[in-house]
């Protein structure tokens, strides 16, 4: 419970999720924009409060955007985000350091089970997004790359880019003898943990050898930090093919290659084919999903929610309370800006669950103002 409020919980943002779903849909359809909702205004937090959060590079670039146009609406509220990976960022967040953790993947029960009794912790999906394999052919402006092939690629087992495997199934195309080089991540990475699970699932092969996990051993190529360095790496190194989150590649203007879907069917990765995965996947009330080979005939194979991780105590109202502001932003202007920088906004069922979720967040006291 916030700080002065009635002891019974007045559920703010639940509440207003109604109002949230016609917005977002009078958005969608094209309809008249609100007003200016980055106008100045107050939130009573008894002064100024800075949280800081840390976790996946995935989603950087929208929190980044969030959290500045946040401060714009709420000068007294400053949120400082450092991309340092899932892995780091499930590390501070256990260890208390931060106000807030973020996640590509999920926490799981064993990683729940280290967070203080006292403190809790609630799974808070506020986007999703694709990850995509971007690649540098600069004569080569469409890929089709069949999931056995993909597989291949990143075992090491293909290392030509003229190889008959690639050229059968891109009839046409003017692919070179250049060699192949593999761009993975060298930092605990929830990007990590969603793709390598997504092939451990398409190949009994990858998921002996290799495994799934924010970290693995991969069989070849050469590392980089977060979603940022596999973009420069793949920029800088012409015949580089790298995973990387869509809007990294999007916002770069690198080229991705179409995956073979669970159907067979080659899809690129877009706002709308992502947005068919999500709608073939039905979000648990935990709020915990394991996106590995979704079905559907127009889905984009490689999908994934991404987690705020918050604690469910906070030592004082005013974090609490600037942290349900924050999710509140998040869910509510935050989704219109998701498409913009290649995420996709939540579907309104899922922005209720959400909503509902965060109204859970309290200080570790209350008080009773009657």
């Amino acid at each position: 419970m916030l700080l002065g409020q009635n002891p019974v919980k007045n559920n703010r943002l639940k509440t207003s999720m109604t109002a949230i779903a016609l917005t977002l849909g009078l958005a969608a359809c094209g309809g008249n924009s609100s007003p200016d909702n980055n106008a100045q205004t107050t939130l009573d937090l008894g002064g100024d409060v800075s949280l800081t959060g840390a976790g996946a590079s995935f989603p950087a670039p929208l929190y980044q955007t969030w959290f500045a146009q946040l401060n714009q609406k709420y000068p007294n509220l400053k949120v400082n985000y450092q991309s340092v990976g899932s892995g780091a960022g499930v590390e501070q967040f256990t260890q208390g350091t931060v106000d807030f953790g973020a996640s590509d993947v999920a926490m799981k029960d064993d990683e729940i089970a280290k967070i203080p009794a006292d403190k809790g912790v609630i799974l808070l999906p506020v986007t999703a997004g694709s990850i995509v394999l971007a690649y540098n052919l600069p004569d080569v402006p469409e890929l089709k790359l069949p999931r056995a092939v993909y597989v291949d690629i990143l075992l090491g087992k293909i290392t030509k880019w003229n190889d008959p495997a690639i050229t059968a199934a891109n009839a046409g195309a003017t692919l070179p003898d250049l060699p192949i080089t593999v761009v993975h991540r060298a930092d605990g990475s929830g990007t990590t943990g969603v793709f390598t699970k997504h092939l451990s699932a398409i190949s009994p092969e990858w998921k002996e050898k290799v495994g799934e996990g924010k970290s693995v051993e991969w069989p070849t190529g050469v590392g980089g930090k977060g979603n940022e360095g596999v973009t420069a790496q793949i920029t800088q190194n012409q015949g580089a093919i790298g995973y990387v989150e869509y809007g990294y590649a999007k916002n770069n203007q690198l080229k991705t290659a179409s995956l073979e879907n669970k159907s067979g069917n080659f899809i690129t990765a877009t706002e709308e084919s992502a947005s068919k995965t999500l709608g073939a996947v039905t979000l648990p009330e935990n709020l915990r999903a394991f996106i590995s080979d979704p079905e559907g005939a127009e889905s984009y194979p490689v999908v994934t929610y991404t987690w705020i991780l918050a604690y469910q105590k906070y030592d004082d109202a005013a974090t609490a309370k600037a942290v349900e502001a924050t999710i509140e932003y998040a869910l509510t202007e935050g989704q219109k800006k998701a498409a913009q920088l290649g995420y996709i906004p939540l579907p309104a069922n899922v922005v209720a669950k959400v909503a509902a979720a965060a109204d859970k967040i309290t200080p570790d006291y209350t008080i009773d103002v009657n």
